[in-house]
């Protein structure tokens, strides 16, 4: 019997390890996406909740605040479920921001990563 012709073999080791690096890539690509939308978001919520603690603001201001920093540094559309409302920290006064979002698949669409992330700040005194 004459040895059977190798050709070929080479697309075929391609397709199966594309088969297994695409959705690996890819799955570390939403893990990005998503942990860069966690840490912004905290971010401005933290900020947003320092800016209403401050003496002379409210949690309106601090809702404002978050909303401006989402908008500037993701999406508006990230900054639409925004709220603030008082709360003890550590038992001083305090402003809690809250911000819910739901952050699609690579950004495109498609299974949904559900995030809601706070920032306090203990209010400022007289």
């Amino acid at each position: 019997m004459p040895a059977r012709s190798a050709r070929g073999s080479a697309v075929v080791d391609f397709v199966l390890v594309l088969a297994v690096l695409v959705p690996v890539f890819l799955g570390i690509l939403q893990l990005a996406l998503v942990l860069l939308v966690r840490n912004t978001l905290a971010a401005a919520a933290s900020e947003g909740a320092r800016y209403a603690a401050t003496l002379d603001r409210g949690p309106e201001d601090g809702v404002a605040k978050t909303r401006a920093q989402i908008a500037g540094a993701l999406a508006a559309r990230y900054a639409e479920d925004v709220d603030a409302h008082p709360v003890l920290v550590d038992g001083s006064p305090g402003v809690e921001v809250t911000v819910h979002v739901v952050v699609p698949a690579l950004g495109l669409g498609g299974p949904a990563v559900e995030l809601d992330v706070s920032g306090h700040a203990i209010e400022e005194q007289q």
